[in-house]
């Protein structure tokens, strides 16, 4: 490794080892307040963390430019999915990162955060002109980012953003993304001792099953998937059950079919209830709406512009997966989200290369001087 490499790793591995699991994040807070700091970022933190229990809030960085470019936005989360206590990263000869192999290694979205550090660090070492730069990294994107959803917009001037939060080869952004919709579904039946009476109960269960045995699952169309992965219901064997919950997913790149997928899930329960003489409550929560970002955008033009300097390929790709992203273009920031070399993610095989940490770096470099 050269020394910039060295560097880079260092602080890759240090913030790694931070536990910063969901609403959990105060330590890499404090660690990413000081890092802005000494770049010259005037920082502030919200409480974001207060409204959901945790104990740190998103953290929001601005550094005057001396150019008249428009000023941009760069975001990573600061949060980690479970196993990711204890992580420590470990590199091998051909500048492979894994962690130890029982918990996560925490890339995502170390290798966000970190490219983001180190490519302003480089604009600013080297004394180049820039415009201003603004950075956010929130809390809790792992639970359907809900740092994000609550950060006040009245505070960024950035029209134009690049959330460094997506597995693959550094080059390639997401223009676009769905809405995403967990629904609960809850059947109150009526119980009865299942062996003296049991034609005086109406079971829950029973009926959950015969309308989640007539919804279609996985693929409903071209742009909405649908799926009931929890059911849960009974308190014995002998026992007609009264209660049965279920809970799903839908998520749509076209944001009013995945609102008639959770309405076509509402008719069919309610039809099977009424028809058994039961009552049923169907509960969601929006947490994301789809978009999607124009080819002609100058966020992506940008970005096109800045892996031509570098000599790297571009590609734009619509992805099924969630980000701080939703958020951003839902308050009128137009951003796209960014590979930033994080591999199997969500896992404990996940794994990073330097290499592709570094040309991240200087992917955020370019983007900075690119316009």
């Amino acid at each position: 490794m050269g020394l910039s490499d060295k560097e880079i790793y260092r602080k890759f591995e240090e913030l790694v080892a931070i536990d910063a699991t969901s609403f959990s994040e105060r330590k890499m807070a404090d660690k990413l307040k000081e890092e802005l700091r000494l770049l010259g970022f005037e920082v502030s933190e919200d409480d974001a963390g207060k409204r959901y229990g945790g104990n740190a809030g998103n953290v929001y960085g601005f550094l005057k430019g001396d150019t008249s470019e428009p000023p941009i936005l760069f975001s990573a989360h600061m949060d980690t999915v479970e196993p990711g206590k204890g992580k420590k990263a470990a590199i091998d000869e051909n500048g492979k990162i894994t962690s130890a192999g029982d918990t996560v290694l925490g890339g995502d979205d170390v290798c966000g955060i970190v490219e983001i550090l180190f490519g302003i660090k480089r604009v600013l070492e080297r004394g180049e002109s820039h415009r201003d730069i603004e950075v956010l990294f929130p809390i809790a994107e792992e639970v359907y980012t809900k740092g994000s959803s609550v950060f006040d917009y009245s505070k960024i001037k950035a029209r134009n953003a690049y959330v460094l939060d997506m597995s693959g080869k550094v080059g390639t952004a997401a223009i676009a993304a769905p809405s995403i919709i967990s629904f609960h579904v809850t059947v109150h039946g009526r119980a009865s001792h299942a062996g003296f009476a049991p034609e005086n109960g109406i079971n829950a269960i029973g009926i959950a099953a015969s309308a989640i045995s007539e919804i279609r699952q996985g693929h409903v169309n071209a742009e909405t998937t649908l799926n009931i992965g929890q059911i849960t219901g009974g308190t014995a064997t002998n026992i007609v059950p009264d209660l049965c919950v279920c809970h799903g997913e839908i998520r749509g790149s076209d944001h009013e079919k995945a609102l008639k997928a959770l309405e076509y899930v509402r008719g069919i329960f309610e039809v099977k209830a009424g028809n058994a003489g039961a009552e049923v409550e169907v509960n969601a929560d929006i947490h994301m709406k789809a978009y999607k970002v124009s080819r002609d955008d100058p966020t992506v033009k940008n970005f096109e512009k800045a892996c031509e300097n570098l000599g790297i390929s571009s590609k734009l790709v619509e992805t099924f997966g969630g980000s701080d992203n939703n958020q951003f273009v839902k308050n009128g920031i137009h951003g796209i989200v960014l590979s930033c070399g994080m591999q199997e993610v969500h896992s404990v095989r996940e794994y990073a290369y330097l290499q592709d940490i570094e040309m991240g770096v200087r992917l955020v470099e370019e983007l900075i001087k690119s316009a």
